[in-house]
């Protein structure tokens, strides 16, 4: 997600909290540099079953579009749930579900939008879905009483902090996987993607070229794993440009932008007192994105997926393109063969189902 706006601004500077919960914050905590994080309760070895959260995760803050405060909170689910969300604060009272797949998309203009033909909607979704992808969990119901997921420091720190904090559940159903079986591509303006077939596993693959030295070119690769994302992916935050602010304003976009949730860059420098958390975060926040956005699946992908100036629109684009061709993936149980990060091999057999249509 990339938003804008100027030096003196955020109208509304509420920090975001995660807390586990019994309620006490843990967001008071340093950030880590670097890559000194690790994914502290995550079992990397499970590859093969469905996971939940531990307990409870409780997040307050505001949406960095709407600038509208909101509370969230994750609640562990049962195997097959995925995750959904759980719409509240709807007039009359009422609730709508909504679940996080692609079909749900509305919207795709500087963030991810979902809905429900109600009219119920949950924007800026995308660093949340790549926490809950990049940690391998695989059910969740969202509670959210407002329209959009809140924005935290601009990345998917909190969300992975919050996960650490309560663990991952692994739960007995085996987990099913997308295994794309052939390339399949898209060219959109100046940018263009592909996901191709992949031995295990899932891996993203970015870069990016802005006509400015603050960011310039920029190519990272990662194999998304719990240590990859919450090490060197999950701290990105979202970036933008301070000249186009009044376009977004007009708009009613970027109302909740502060330096506590963006990366503002102008003409020379970076606004940031304390400047980026890593040389490369512009890119690296692109990965975040598209985690996020090919969680849409519905299930992990097994595959690598290669995108030059991708955007929210492109990662949407390219799931409807991987649907449309039947021959392209099939529904898979997840193989233990070739475990690679957990750092050998087994060689189970995996069994194969025919594409899904839904």
């Amino acid at each position: 997600m990339r938003i804008f706006w100027p030096a003196a601004f955020g109208r509304n500077r509420r920090r975001g909290n995660a807390m586990p919960a019994d309620g006490d914050p843990r967001s008071t905590r340093p950030s880590p540099t670097g890559d000194e994080r690790r994914g502290k309760a995550v079992n990397e070895d499970n590859v093969l079953h469905q996971t939940t959260l531990g307990d409870l995760i409780t997040l307050e803050g505001i949406g960095v579009h709407s600038g509208l405060p909101v509370r969230m909170v994750l609640h562990p689910a049962e195997a097959g749930t995925g995750v959904v969300f759980r719409r509240t604060g709807l007039p009359g009272g009422v609730e709508r579900r909504i679940p996080a797949k692609r079909e749900a998309v509305g919207a795709t203009e500087l963030c991810t939008v979902i809905g429900e033909p109600s009219g119920a909607s949950v924007s800026t979704i995308e660093h949340l879905m790549a926490a809950l992808a990049g940690m391998g969990v695989d059910n969740v119901t969202v509670e959210i009483d407002g329209p959009e997921v809140p924005i935290m420091d601009g990345s998917s720190w909190h969300f992975v902090e919050g996960i650490e904090t309560v663990g991952v559940e692994t739960l007995r159903a085996p987990r099913r996987i997308i295994k794309v079986l052939k390339p399949v591509r898209l060219e959109h303006g100046r940018s263009w993607a592909e996901l191709t077939p992949r031995e295990h596993g899932f891996c993203v693959d970015v870069e990016i070229d802005f006509p400015t030295p603050l960011i310039g070119r920029q190519r990272r690769t990662v194999e998304v794993t719990p240590s990859t994302f919450s090490n060197e992916i999950a701290r990105a935050r979202t970036f933008g440009f301070m000249k186009d602010v009044e376009f977004l304003w007009k708009k009613n976009l970027a109302l909740g932008a502060s330096l506590e949730n963006t990366v503002a860059l102008g003409e020379d420098r970076i606004i940031n007192p304390e400047g980026l958390r890593f040389p490369d975060e512009f890119v690296r926040h692109k990965i975040l994105d598209a985690v996020g956005d090919l969680a849409l699946a519905g299930m992990p992908l097994q595959a690598t997926y290669r995108a030059t100036a991708p955007g929210h629109k492109v990662n949407a684009m390219m799931l409807e393109r991987l649907f449309a061709d039947k021959t392209a993936y099939a529904i898979v149980e997840a193989p233990a063969a070739r475990r690679a990060y957990a750092g050998r091999e087994v060689g189970v057999a995996a069994a194969a189902f025919a594409a899904d249509r839904t």
